[in-house]
């Protein structure tokens, strides 16, 4: 499982190490003790909503397990549109020149920085919507 956290002005995602997955229980355990190491205050979990924008069996598995999060955390969780991050993840990773087995590696945790930025970036265009409407 990817992870990633902003800077502290919340303007640049940096990848942390990716998550092996194990029981989803302590999954659940080492995000929220990442979320307490970092000091989060937003959680965003990737929803791998399908093309159309329809729900799918991964995106509804996605919304079950940010369920199980919220409890646990003192932040809000949120779901984010994921789709395509692990397909440019693999496309930077390729141009990169990395090998198979590096990619392999490391497409979580780069789809995971991507997602975030892709975030990061709503919230600023949103920033500065809001500050060009009070003008």
């Amino acid at each position: 499982m990817g992870l990633a956290v902003s800077d502290a002005l919340g303007v640049t995602a940096q990848g942390l190490p990716t998550l092996e997955r194990k029981r989803r229980e302590d999954d659940l355990t080492q995000i929220q003790k990442t979320v307490e190491e970092y000091s989060v205050v937003r959680v965003i979990v990737g929803n791998p909503i399908g093309h159309g924008g329809g729900e799918t069996q991964m995106s509804r598995r996605a919304t079950k397990f940010a369920e199980r999060l919220r409890p646990r955390l003192t932040c809000p969780v949120e779901l984010w549109d994921e789709r395509l991050t692990t397909v440019e993840a693999n496309r930077s990773l390729r141009e990169s020149g990395l090998s198979l087995q590096k990619r392999q590696s490391a497409v979580d945790r780069v789809a995971a920085t991507l997602l975030l930025q892709s975030y990061l970036d709503y919230l600023e265009n949103e920033r500065r919507r809001e500050r060009e409407a009070e003008r």
